[in-house]
């Protein structure tokens, strides 16, 4: 209580992305439990601006800083507020935790633990429509009857015994009945009206509904166990008690509100029922395409992700998905809701890597090993800015099995960066002639042609193949990637598990490289990207590597997005070249000579892709296959973007299941399984040594 002081001063508080942050006077009601704000400090004798209940709020210090913090009501209100440094945050912090914990003892005090609770649909109006008469003034938690039977307080309650676990289990299969009510009175109630099924207060009390449920499953599986090792004496070595999955199927379950049931086949659009009708992969022809870059356009979409509105609208969608999910599962199966998708595949989230083909062609105009492999990291290290498409963390459509995508860039060759004195070519004349024919047929033209392939080869596992190539200066990159997405809590993780191949023909050289994992931080705030974990490069034949570290922010101070690598030659374990800096900021290069080279990524000239028209594209082609979700996400139109995706889904299953009832194996089109890898039919190294076999055998 010596601790429960009321305190007032300035914060900035976020409102959104176009007003941003801005400064409010708040004050700490410590004896009515309320955080209010004001416009400043003149107008605290006025009505506040904003004002949120204490009881049962949640206060967490972000991680995106160490002065920004969060205060989450149990109304499911939010605000995200920002101190001038760590000490106000902290101070604030502790205050509010108080003042917390104090208003929600007093509620606990005054509502002793429940033994049961009973719900019930209160009548209101006519039986056949329950909620039409409900009065304007009335909150929707007050539409269920909550019935509390205390316990007598003139008695001890027992101890419970292991032999009680069946009066346990009777009465949690009483809940979960009661809760199954709860839920399907809330869904059925009509869409429109006083109250309907998207009730903000109603969504709330369905998740929190169905998370108390998950959590008294999980504990009472721990008492069981408990209760079994009490009957044999302790444990068996190595067991492991695990948290349990969710019984309720997500895929089923998840309505982002009341039941969904689309029309009938013949009135649903065009579009929708040509996505359905789309024949089996393996009927279409699996035989490559060749891609002719002259077909391909200039790319002229530009979708920034930078529009929360739609995350914010939908924030009890939200919570009613992390509701069901538990900490480490696995969400490759889960289908998440459609307003956090970004208006791309996965797959064009690849290509966009290659954003900088300036400094990936650079990489072997390298005079020596050395410059080569720096160069490599360089090029490394500035791709993942662009691959990101705004500041808000946004997912990419999750490619459906037989997806491709192909896109080309045009560099220009005097914006390529080469060395005096560099041999732009080993070979001789002649083979540089008959390459260009056999494989370009542009040696006349004043630009480097950079192509891009990308299929998905598998579904369970999530596996990408992708494939780059310039022909020109006999270089190709080829990675083959596993996404494994985990739910921790407040942040998705993502692990990119696989490899990639850069091989530089001139040199003979193969350099090998991982990639890091990725989390979307503060899902439930302003979800931004992060990276994180240790990658290594590779070169056997120089005997070059590097070592970069992505490092994740710490709980209290440090920066957002930092990185830090150094190059070294493996066999005199001599460090060439150190970088650190920020993966979306500035970078900074210290070489062995004691020079510097500074490279600001926000700087960096990006090259648009070249990208088919709609029209020539087949229609497992990235674009033109999620063409109607992309339109709708454009349009604002969450509901018809869920139902064209929503159709693309169903019919992956479909095809899935016809495979595994006829014992058939998924065709791939243009990549070939090698080992636990994937690689590209047709790469240039078979070309270039199909090309130096030939000379041989002319000469």
């Amino acid at each position: 209580s010596d601790h429960m002081e009321n305190i007032y001063g300035y914060l900035m508080k976020y409102t959104n992305l176009v007003t941003g942050w801005q400064y409010r006077f708040f004050v700490l009601n410590n004896d009515a439990g309320l955080l209010e704000y004001f416009v400043n400090e003149q107008s605290r004798h006025l009505k506040p601006r904003g004002t949120l209940q204490l009881a049962g709020a949640v206060i967490s210090p972000s991680d995106e800083d160490s002065h920004t913090f969060t205060v989450n009501a149990a109304s499911g209100e939010q605000y995200k507020l920002r101190a001038t440094d760590a000490k106000e945050r902290q101070h604030w912090v502790s205050r509010l935790q108080i003042c917390t914990q104090h208003h929600t003892e007093a509620i606990g005090k005054n509502n002793p633990p429940l033994k049961s609770r009973s719900f019930s649909l209160a009548s209101q109006g006519s039986a056949s429509s329950p909620g039409v008469q409900r009065r304007p003034s009335q909150n929707a938690v007050s539409f269920f009857n909550v019935g509390h039977h205390r316990l007598s307080t003139g008695k001890r309650v027992p101890v419970m015994q292991p032999d009680h676990l069946v009066d346990v289990r009777e009465m949690m299969s009483q809940a979960e009945g009661q809760q199954r009510d709860l839920i399907r009175s809330i869904e059925c109630l009509p869409v429109s009206g006083h109250l309907t099924s998207l009730d903000q207060d109603l969504l709330m009390l369905k998740a929190t509904s169905m998370a108390t449920m998950n959590c008294l499953n999980d504990c009472f599986h721990i008492l069981q166990l408990q209760h079994a090792s009490q009957q044999k004496g302790s444990l068996p070595a190595g067991t492991a008690i695990n948290w349990l999955e969710p019984k309720i199927s997500l895929a089923n379950h998840f309505k982002n509100g009341a039941a969904q049931n689309f029309p009938a086949e013949i009135n649903k659009p065009a579009s929708v029922r040509e996505e359905q009708s789309v024949a089996e992969p393996c009927q279409l022809t699996r035989e490559p395409e060749e891609i002719n870059p002259d077909e391909e356009l200039e790319d002229i979409c530009d979708d920034k992700e930078d529009d929360l509105g739609a995350v914010e609208e939908q924030r009890s969608v939200i919570l009613h998905l992390l509701s069901q999910l538990k900490l480490g599962m696995d969400l490759t199966r889960v289908v998440l809701p459609t307003f956090i998708l970004e208006k791309r595949s996965l797959l064009e989230m690849y290509a966009d890597f290659m954003s900088h083909p300036d400094l990936f062609i650079a990489i072997t105009n390298g005079t020596t090993p050395e410059e080569r492999m720096i160069r490599f990291v360089e090029y490394y290290l500035t791709s993942f800015h662009e691959g990101r498409k705004g500041a808000i963390a946004k997912k990419p459509y999750n490619p459906i099995i037989g997806e491709t995508f192909h896109c080309s860039w045009r560099m220009p060759k005097g914006d390529v960066a080469t060395d005096a004195g560099s041999n732009s070519s080993a070979h001789s004349a002649s083979e540089q002639v008959t390459l260009s024919k056999d494989l370009e047929g542009q040696k006349e033209l004043d630009y480097y042609t950079v192509k891009f392939v990308a299929e998905q080869v598998s579904h369970h596992p999530p596996v990408s193949g992708f494939y780059a190539e310039c022909a020109e200066r006999k270089m190709c990159v080829n990675a083959h990637v596993w996404t494994k997405s985990k739910f921790l809590g407040m942040s998705i993780g993502v692990t990119m598990v696989g490899e990639g191949v850069l091989s530089l023909l001139e040199h003979g050289e193969e350099y090998t490289f991982s990639l890091p994992c990725a989390y979307a931080r503060s899902i439930l705030t302003v979800p931004w990207v992060e990276l994180g974990g240790k990658v290594n490069i590779n070169c056997v034949k120089t005997g070059y590597s590097a070592s970069i570290n992505f490092h994740t922010k710490p709980f209290y101070g440090g920066k957002l997005h930092r990185v830090t690598g150094e190059v070294k030659q493996n066999m005199t374990n001599t460090v060439v070249c150190r970088v650190q800096g920020e993966w979306n900021s500035v970078l900074e290069f210290t070489y062995s000579n004691g020079e510097t080279k500074y490279v600001d990524l926000t700087k960096l000239s990006v090259t648009r892709k070249r990208v088919r028209p709609l029209e020539k594209q087949g229609p497992f082609e990235s674009r033109r296959l999620w063409q109607h979700v992309t339109e709708s996400l454009r349009d604002g139109d969450i509901d018809k973007a869920t139902e064209h995706k929503r159709a693309l889904e169903e019919r992956q299953r479909n095809e899935e299941r016809l495979r595994a009832e006829t014992e058939t194996a998924w065709c791939t089109k243009y990549f070939l399984k090698e080992g636990d890898g994937w690689v590209y039919h047709k790469p240039l190294w078979k070309t270039v040594s199909a090309v130096q076999t030939q000379q041989t055998d002319t000469n």
